[in-house]
């Protein structure tokens, strides 16, 4: 039996958006070997008094308490792994740092921020560009060229931190085209009831943090930091290679696609959307829509929560749970491999809720979000008052990022819902004002951490989190809705009742069973020729 080609258009995105969370989230881990005096394979020395002020004037002051000063031996096995950057610096007699980076919090915070500064300012135009020149180039290309940065990140490095941040900014800028132009494939491709359950591909990203972390771990601690990113320049041009060939804009436009699959997406999707240009974009619309600002509003609160989480998971079990590089990366990645499983888990509930009218498509993205966005602030606000115990912050880590995958079926599907011609063009306005707090996050836990890796610091990160996420989280249960706005270019909603014909027909009628219709037209044929 053929594999139906929404499947495979599903695992390409699902390993596309593997490799964009992949480019994020590398350097989160790699730091902690960058640095000088942090050497991934150096045991930490647990305190000695669970109460102990962990406050410092700066980095250098706080390793010496947790870690004596390196030991030769640790020195020398820092050196003698290999890079192919240091070797070319060796053997062009270029100065670097051999030791590790000597950054302080403020500029390690500052790089891990660089990705998110001007991220959001092609998330807008990556919904255009994908309406006018497809997903398959946009979202490929804004992968492609990221997954290129890759190879250039560790001789940057040695090169100078300005250098190095600034490629970072780069490859934050041409990445944030991906999310907003896969909605434009989204909207193409997959009926109604469909939605959250395709959606939830786009928590490949989860997998690639979970899979890429404790991956990541390893191999700093068995090679050196260097190959993580030759890794991840390998892995990505492979997807890249394979996008190019699997993947398609349109079932019209797909060369294998079976009829009885592209028939019945055309007569799923005909009531909303339009195959050719459905004509100027209503941007006042769009600017003036409610819904719209809802769904800006929950974004802003889930991804100032999973970033928060992610981008400073690595540092906060490291310097405050002691935990080694290899604990790290495991500790980091595991919760977002809980993420995915429960994003896909909870779609088809969501899913099954539309196709038996238990919910109306408005209460369904409703339930979602209060789950991605308030269940998961009330464990993050947990986190605050009891991320002491190393045991209590990994399993509420873990906790708050798994309920941030009931995003798939909120806000994420909620956009496509709203406007399927626009879809793309909403998920860039969502994404250019949702996706600031990537860098505001991490500017703002610079500074609450400055000279200050203490308990209490951290307690102020996690209540300011967590208030992000419950505001957000009422917000959108009060005020949202999910229907099919007028201005989706004069088309009419399509009825609970029709999405249900549509389930029932795919039932009836499976996609595979096309004889009797080949058979019909077959009739209609030889009748037109006599």
């Amino acid at each position: 039996m053929a594999v139906e080609a929404r499947t495979v258009l599903w695992y390409m995105t699902f390993i596309g958006f593997i490799v964009n969370y992949m480019l994020r989230i590398n350097l989160n881990i790699t730091i902690v070997d960058m640095i000088a005096g942090v050497n991934g394979r150096t045991t930490l020395a647990p305190p000695t008094n669970a109460s102990v002020n962990l406050s410092t004037t700066n980095t250098s002051d706080f390793l010496a308490f947790v870690s004596p000063v390196e030991s030769t031996s640790n020195v020398t096995d820092r050196e003698e792994r290999y890079s192919l950057e240091r070797q070319f610096l060796d053997w062009a007699k270029i100065d670097y740092e051999r030791h590790g980076f000597h950054w302080n919090e403020k500029e390690q915070s500052n790089l891990l921020g660089s990705f998110f500064w001007v991220h959001w300012l092609l998330q807008l135009p990556g919904g255009i560009l994908a309406r006018k020149y497809g997903t398959k180039l946009v979202f490929g290309l804004s992968n492609g060229v990221g997954v290129f940065c890759c190879f250039l990140i560790p001789i940057f490095s040695y090169w100078s931190y300005g250098a190095l941040l600034w490629l970072r900014v780069f490859q934050g800028l041409v990445t944030g085209l991906a999310w907003p132009s896969m909605h434009v494939m989204t909207a193409k491709w997959i009926p109604p009831n469909e939605r959250s359950k395709f959606v939830s591909a786009y928590l490949g990203s989860s997998v690639g943090v979970a899979m890429f972390y404790p991956i990541f771990g390893y191999v700093i601690a068995w090679t050196s930091w260097e190959w993580v990113y030759y890794i991840c320049g390998v892995f990505g041009m492979l997807w890249f290679v394979a996008w190019q060939f699997l993947v398609f804009d349109s079932p019209a436009q797909h060369p294998r696609i079976a009829q009885s699959e592209r028939r019945y997406i055309e007569k799923s999707l005909g009531a909303s959307v339009h195959s050719s240009s459905p004509g100027p974009t209503p941007w006042r619309e769009i600017a003036t829509s409610r819904p719209v600002w809802m769904n800006v509003v929950a974004q802003w609160g889930g991804i100032w929560g999973l970033f928060t989480l992610m981008t400073h998971g690595p540092t906060y079990f490291r310097l405050i749970h002691h935990w080694d590089i290899r604990a790290t990366g495991f500790l980091s990645g595991m919760p977002h491999l809980m993420r995915m499983i429960f994003a896909y888990v909870f779609s088809m509930f969501a899913d099954y809720l539309l196709r038996t009218d238990r919910l109306s498509r408005t209460n369904v993205r409703k339930l979602a979000t209060g789950v991605c966005c308030g269940i998961k602030g009330l464990v993050v606000l947990a986190l605050a008052f009891f991320g002491y115990n190393a045991t209590a912050a990994i399993v509420l880590v873990a906790v708050a990022t798994m309920f941030h995958g009931a995003v798939s079926s909120g806000p994420l599907a909620s956009m496509v819902d709203l406007s399927p011609n626009y879809a793309g063009i909403v998920l860039g306005v969502s994404g250019m004002i949702g996706g600031m707090p990537g860098f505001i996050s991490p500017f703002i836990v610079g500074i609450l951490t400055q000279g200050n890796q203490t308990i209490e610091a951290w307690k102020n990160v996690f209540m300011l989190t967590a208030a992000m996420l419950i505001g957000s989280g009422v917000i959108y249960v009060l005020f949202s809705e999910s229907t099919l706005q007028s201005w989706n270019s004069g088309c009419h909603a399509l009825p609970e009742a029709g999405l249900k014909e549509l389930h029932t027909f795919e039932e009836k009628v499976p996609l595979q069973s096309t004889a009797i219709d080949e058979a019909n037209a077959a009739k209609e044929s030889v009748k037109s020729s006599k």
